[in-house]
């Protein structure tokens, strides 16, 4: 069963978002964009590799560069059970 995204980010990780250049494979003189978006673990980005390493071997069109971002959304210090609601009218 794959984890919950609280539960990825409670492990540390965050979200990482990669915008790949790459050339059309028709016309080479031409770039296009991809966006991918994926939880994964600064600073090694296992998964992030993972996929430029699929693209790689498995896609036509040759990359140009990859551009990437990676923002932790929460941490195990900010995250805290809360039990009971309270309304006050």
């Amino acid at each position: 069963m794959p984890e919950s995204e609280t539960e990825l980010m409670l492990k540390g990780y965050g979200l990482t978002t990669a915008e790949f250049f790459y050339h059309i494979p028709d016309y080479t003189h031409v770039l296009n964009t991809f966006i991918w978006q994926e939880y994964d673990l600064a600073p090694d980005h296992p998964k992030l590799f993972e996929f430029v390493e699929f693209w790689q071997s498995e896609i036509e069109g040759p990359l140009h560069s990859v551009r990437f971002t990676h923002r932790k959304m929460i941490s195990p210090g900010e995250w805290r059970n809360v039990t009971g609601e309270f309304t006050i009218h």
